[in-house]
Parts: structure tokens; C-alpha cells; sequence
């Protein structure tokens, strides 16, 4: 468990998050993190874009769909 600090910035609140959780995190400056809410009310802080895997789901069907035509084209 990590402590965090609400702290205020500018006219913004934020946390300012340890060196060893952005490691772990594989995340830096200037990159995305979600925060996402589970059904129990617990939230989770990831790099993981949840609306970027319904999004490869469905490209993952059209170039099923189109698989011959993608290799034909690729030619």
C-alpha cells in the first residue's frame, strides 16, 4: 500500500505519485493513466485505455472478416 497526498495545484487537487509507482506503472510525464471504478466501489489506477479494447475487438473482427482481401491488398 502506498500512501497518497491530496495536494492542490493551481486551481486544481491532485496526488503526486512515488517514483517507484510510476515504475511499476510503466508509465512518465506527459503519458495517459485511467481511473477506473469496479462493481464494488473500489477504483483502479492503470495505463490499460478500457474504450481501446472494445475498439482492437472490433478491428480484430473486420480483418477477420476481410482476411483475404487485407492479404491481397498487402501484396
Amino acid at each position: 500500500m502506498v500512501e497518497l497526498k491530496v495536494r492542490k495545484f493551481g486551481n486544481s487537487m491532485g496526488v503526486v505519485l512515488p517514483k517507484e509507482v510510476l515504475q511499476r506503472l510503466k508509465s512518465g510525464d506527459g503519458e495517459r493513466l485511467f481511473l477506473t471504478e469496479s462493481t464494488d466501489g473500489a477504483y483502479r489506477l492503470s495505463p490499460y485505455d478500457p474504450t481501446f479494447d472494445k475498439k482492437m475487438t472490433a478491428a480484430e473482427g473486420i480483418m477477420r472478416r476481410y482476411r483475404n482481401t487485407l492479404r491481397a491488398l498487402s501484396k
